[in-house]
């Protein structure tokens, strides 16, 4: 019996493919698999999607992980507790989509996750009891706060923004125009896209207005985040919890690209943006959720996830 493990600098999760791993519309992984595991191994992962292989290629690994905490979270398990690798000195990079923050974020940037917060857990009160002064619907509870909120390693995270934070990121004037009508030509809405840091809070449903944005911000508060809620995605907050019941929270990296925002832009309603599947939603050329920004976006994100994965292959951090 072999019982000879192969070593794993690096894990990549995106979260989902458009198509094909290469050769046509690129979605979360297509970009890393073709600049660094084009015609790797495959292994099929028990307790993992089924047909879904993990590629590995010279120290790194890649695995679409799914979408939503649950079945990410399970992905990510089971690829951890494969025997045939060791994962004991890995870093697990997190990339994929969010939707940017009212206020903080324009579609196109790029986040750097310092913390990741649930927005599901705790206390919800159904909107229609309350009163049209309540602004939030969540209400802390402190006994959920060590699943519902993970602090990154802060020193990883800084030694990782300087070596991005001047990464060039990439616009369209149709996303720009979309920006500067949807929020009136509000300064923050019109700067061009930026590496940011940023609180990352991870919901279970695709959730959408300034609500949600309130409850948001009113978490990342709470918590005491280090940076600014700018991030709303769906998956972070449950691999941190996998990563830190490995033992491994300290070598977890998230980063996230804005492809849309957390409240309705432009007068688009949710029963007409929602009547189509998400991704068809966020890549059409006409989309009124994502404008055009969905392929551009994916290559900014691959611009300071390539240079991450590279600190690690080198030993810079």
């Amino acid at each position: 019996m072999n019982n000879k493990t192969e070593k794993i600098k690096i894990l990549i999760l995106p979260k989902f493919e458009v198509g094909k791993m290469s050769g046509d519309a690129p979605g979360e992984a297509q970009h890393y698999y073709e600049e660094f595991l084009e015609n790797s191994a495959k292994y099929e992962i028990r307790g993992a999607y089924e047909n879904n292989p993990l590629y590995v290629k010279d120290g790194v690994a890649l695995y679409v992980a799914g979408l939503g905490k649950v079945s990410s979270a399970v992905s990510l398990m089971a690829v951890l507790c494969d025997p045939r690798f060791d994962f004991s000195s890995a870093y697990v990079l997190s990339t994929g989509c969010c939707g940017g923050a009212y206020g903080n974020s324009v579609m196109g940037d790029v986040y750097l996750m310092s913390c990741c917060i649930d927005y599901d857990i705790g206390h919800k009160i159904d909107s229609t009891e309350l009163d049209g002064s309540a602004f939030t619907t969540w209400i802390h509870d402190e006994s959920y706060d060590g699943s519902a909120f993970k602090l990154l390693n802060l020193s990883l995270v800084d030694k990782l923004y300087n070596l991005v934070k001047d990464i060039p990121l990439k616009t369209t004037p149709k996303t720009k125009t979309c920006m500067a009508s949807a929020f009136d030509n509000a300064p923050w809405a019109i700067r061009n896209p930026q590496v940011l840091k940023a609180a990352g809070v991870s919901g279970d449903n695709y959730w959408k207005g300034m609500r949600g944005h309130r409850n948001a911000e009113l978490m990342a508060k709470t918590y005491n985040a280090p940076d600014p809620f700018r991030c709303s995605e769906m998956e972070d907050v449950a691999l941190a919890v996998v990563m830190d019941r490995m033992g491994m929270l300290d070598r977890f990296i998230a980063i996230r690209g804005a492809v849309n925002m957390d409240v309705f832009m432009n007068g688009a309603k949710p029963e007409e943006l929602w009547k189509i599947k998400t991704q068809d939603m966020l890549t059409a050329e006409d989309s009124q959720e994502a404008s055009d920004i969905f392929n551009v976006e994916m290559e900014n994100i691959f611009s300071v996830g390539r240079v991450i994965v590279r600190a690690v292959l080198d030993g810079i951090i």
